[in-house]
């Protein structure tokens, strides 16, 4: 069931509801309509727990929307469906993003989730009297809840690096998040700058889309993968070795990529002296490979160095280097945007992420919980998932007189 904040199901506030119905009577906020927001909301249903899903867009799903139009799911269906319900086998192994926003809607129509759209939530802090959540949302809206749970996004607010010039740059420049597709692009000298996952397909697909010439600028050489090596996909060898030791999973990963994969030492692309599974924890997530290698290889994608700023229009490579494409793509990734919603109450690390995640609460702020917030080796998809159980048994086990539904 998905709301508008007119309807007769948005939220009361807290302020024109008697303070005693508040503690017997609230249902617990799920903020952010995503994957791991609807996963929680039907978990929680499951347990006979009232959960309210708070949407900023008109519909759910929306970061999804707005990705580039190849983009398909690098982990496969079966081990990327949420809670409760299976992905279609018609969309095949790997999923493409329209498949992904249906598979989206069809879930919060299937399992009738409680969502109210168009809301925004700007602050979350405790009740006066300790009890629950209190959340600041659009048009002075004040909600208390019994627990809440960020579901916010990985993918939040597009990152920018702070270049030195860039307003002298008069070509076009657009973040990953705008760009679509390559028809904009055609016969046009293009600088994508970052090369994670959504750097190196935005490359190839310029590639493939007629674009004169590519560069890809590259900071730190990432760790590149096969997305599936006879029939076997990545992701499974990530759920198997995912709690092995780092160590172990660095030297298994490099025997197996002196053996599978082209050196590319040659194209600007070494191994990185950092392990893989090392890689990960620091939060850098291995590249799998949809095109990339074989576009180095044949010359199609130019590997340059990374950007140190703009001066005169030019871009300025690290090494002094400098060129002067068309356009430039951004692919400088995101940042979680928590500061202003919860960085008040102590529970971000010094990067601005959550300190625990899943069933764990802050010490400092019980009932509040936090998902989609890591990128695990073996599927983000499927760790939303099982963060959902794990928050919604957290939820019944340690949450007071949490608001039920009907029975």
């Amino acid at each position: 069931m998905v709301d508008t904040p007119d309807t007769p199901d948005t939220p009361t506030p807290a302020s024109a509801r008697p303070a005693e119905a508040d503690r017997t009577d609230r249902p617990v906020y799920v903020i952010g309509g995503g994957p791991g927001g609807l996963s929680v909301a039907y978990a929680l249903r499951a347990r006979g727990i009232r959960a309210v899903v708070l949407e900023r867009s008109d519909r759910v799903g929306s970061s999804w929307r707005r990705h580039y139009d190849r983009l398909r799911l690098h982990t496969t269906r079966r081990l990327s469906a949420l809670p409760g319900l299976p992905m279609p086998r018609r969309f095949g192994r790997w999923v493409a993003r329209d498949d992904v926003v249906r598979y989206l809607e069809k879930y919060a129509e299937h399992h009738r989730l409680e969502i109210v759209t168009g809301v925004e939530v700007s602050r979350v802090e405790r009740t006066p009297d300790g009890t629950g959540w209190l959340l600041h949302a659009t048009g002075g809206r004040e909600l208390t809840g019994a627990a809440v749970v960020v579901a916010t996004g990985y993918n939040h607010t597009p990152r920018l690096p702070d270049w030195p010039g860039r307003d002298t740059y008069d070509g076009e420049f657009l973040h990953a998040s705008e760009y679509r597709n390559a028809k904009p692009f055609a016969g046009r000298d293009v600088l994508v700058v970052g090369v994670g996952n959504t750097g190196a397909e935005i490359a190839v697909d310029l590639v493939e889309g007629g674009a004169s010439r590519v560069r890809l600028a590259v900071r730190t050489p990432p760790h590149i993968v096969r997305r599936s090596t006879a029939g076997w996909p990545a992701q499974y060898s990530g759920v198997l070795v995912r709690r092995l030791p780092v160590g172990l999973v660095d030297r298994l990963c490099r025997v197996q990529a002196k053996v599978a994969m082209p050196d590319l030492s040659a194209h600007g692309l070494p191994l990185p002296d950092a392990g893989l599974y090392t890689r990960v924890r620091q939060g850098a997530v291995p590249v799998q490979d949809v095109g990339l290698i074989d576009a180095v290889r044949k010359g199609a994608v130019e590997v340059v160095a990374t950007v140190e700023g703009f001066e005169e229009g030019e871009v300025v490579l690290a090494g002094g280097d400098r060129i002067r494409p068309d356009a430039i793509v951004a692919a400088t990734g995101y940042d979680r945007g928590l500061e202003g919603l919860v960085g008040a109450l102590g529970v971000l690390d010094d990067r601005g992420r959550p300190v625990v995640h899943g069933g764990r609460a802050p010490k400092q702020a019980p009932g509040l919980y936090f998902t989609g917030f890591t990128n695990p080796i073996s599927g983000n998809l499927r760790e939303l998932a099982l963060d959902a159980e794990r928050i919604a048994r957290a939820v019944t086990r340690t949450t007071p007189s949490p608001s039920r539904l009907p029975a």
